[in-house]
């Protein structure tokens, strides 16, 4: 059943256009709050944000929604996703929200909604709260409308959960970390917990402005980090995008670690304490072979989903597994989180790191990842997978790869774009079939 408002990961959009306006968001507050009340108790929503402009007027419509149908209202403030989720859970409140286009530019943003186990809605609650939204609101009385309050301590409290998850008998003492906060959620939290732990810090995006999230820096545009490790000699950087869901790591050397390498990383450490449930790693059909192949010469297992966080967790649930995530960096460590968590995972990979005594250029580069190429293709309308052209292009390169490699070609679930990425052991062969499909959607667009 398509839907209007729901993607992968809630609703998103460019803000003061349609989903994203103020009035959307004030009916998806009333639709989800009515969807909520459940007995006789008073009710309560727990709202977070990142930094993006935008949000003081989400916040504020959200807010109205909520109240109106009587749901009492809790506001945090900017705090990561993943803390909004644990707050939901800790506060014993009936719904959390948190308001944020994630790795997005600032224009756009995004309503994100957990239950109050603090996981992401089912398909079933998402479609009746879509179905509730187009129809005329049950309004509280009078007496009964929500007060709406602001929890002061509510960072403090995400600080010590994070904590919590790094081993007690370990510090971080002479390590220096540069940690790029993205200018989003996590620009106060991350920083007070490494620095709590012992770390000498370097914090980059840490003076968010409402226009500069994600802008040239974060998970996604990890360059000023590279850059800052290599320049201060740091023995580690870390790098959180807009809402601190996910993670991506810089060793000493300046290169890269993506999320194939973490889980691999931890997985297998899990795996050696007989922490490891489900007997392997659960990731996406984006992670690269390599992975694939590193944990099974460890003799642990790998199981493939569809992209998006999401799914991880749904295969991670059912299969009784405690580690996965995606090569973009959101890490699932279900024992600790019920979404994707950018500075725990972090502080996994630093307790990692210390307890080995290596340099992160040792420890962190777990495998040797076969060639894999990810382009996008924007397109303003219609449907350029379906043109007979581009069809024929996908048919041609499966056909060259068929063997020695792998392709996968998706329309993203948050943007404009057809993803196109392709892996195998010729590196020019994976380029060629890449350009071949993305001139081939591009002329379709």
């Amino acid at each position: 059943m398509p839907r209007n408002y729901f993607g992968t990961d809630g609703i998103r959009g460019r803000t003061n256009q349609s989903p994203m306006t103020a009035e959307i968001a004030m009916k998806v507050g009333q639709a989800a709050g009515a969807h909520f009340l459940r007995g006789k108790h008073r009710h309560r929503v727990v709202i977070g944000k990142d930094t993006r402009l935008s949000g003081y007027m989400m916040e504020s419509a959200l807010t109205a929604g909520f109240t109106s149908v009587g749901m009492d209202v809790t506001l945090v403030g900017p705090m990561p996703t993943p803390a909004v989720a644990m707050l939901t859970r800790s506060m014993r409140a009936d719904l959390g929200v948190m308001i944020s286009a994630s790795h997005n530019p600032f224009a756009d943003n995004g309503i994100k909604l957990f239950g109050p186990d603090g996981y992401k809605l089912s398909d079933e609650s998402e479609a009746a709260i879509e179905a509730a939204i187009e129809r005329a609101p049950a309004l509280a009385e009078s007496a009964e409308i929500g007060r709406a309050r602001r929890v002061d301590d509510a960072q403090g409290r995400y600080i010590h959960f994070a904590k919590s998850t790094f081993p007690e008998d370990l510090r971080l003492d002479g390590m220096r970390i540069v940690l790029d906060c993205a200018n989003g959620a996590a620009y106060r939290v991350a920083p007070s917990a490494l620095w709590e732990l012992g770390a000498e810090l370097i914090a980059l995006g840490v003076a968010p402005d409402g226009t500069n999230i994600n802008e040239k820096c974060g998970s996604t545009d990890p360059g000023a980090m590279q850059a800052k490790v290599l320049e201060t000699r740091a023995d580690i950087g870390l790098a959180l995008d807009g809402d601190a869901d996910r993670l991506i790591v810089v060793d000493e050397r300046g290169q890269i670690v993506d999320g194939d390498q973490l889980m691999a990383l931890i997985g297998v450490a899990q795996a050696r304490r007989g922490l490891l449930r489900g007997g392997g790693v659960v990731a996406t059909v984006m992670s690269n072979l390599g992975l694939e192949r590193k944990l099974a010469a460890e003799g642990l297992g790998m199981i493939r989903t569809a992209v998006g966080d999401r799914n991880v967790l749904e295969a991670m649930r059912s299969g009784g597994y405690n580690v996965g995530g995606e090569q973009s960096g959101h890490i699932i460590l279900s024992d600790h989180a019920t979404t994707g968590d950018g500075l725990v995972a972090g502080l996994q990979v630093l307790a990692e790191l210390v307890e080995s005594g290596k340099r992160a250029s040792q420890l962190l580069h777990q495998f040797d990842p076969l060639p894999q190429l990810l382009q996008n293709v924007r397109f303003t309308g219609g449907a350029p997978l379906e043109v007979d052209k581009v069809k024929r292009a996908i048919a041609d390169a499966e056909a060259r790869l068929a063997g020695s490699g792998r392709l996968v070609i998706r329309k993203s679930g948050t943007e404009p774009l057809i993803r196109v990425m392709a892996e195998g052991e010729d590196e020019k062969l994976v380029r060629e079939v890449v350009d071949e499909i993305c001139e081939a959607v591009r002329k379709a667009a």
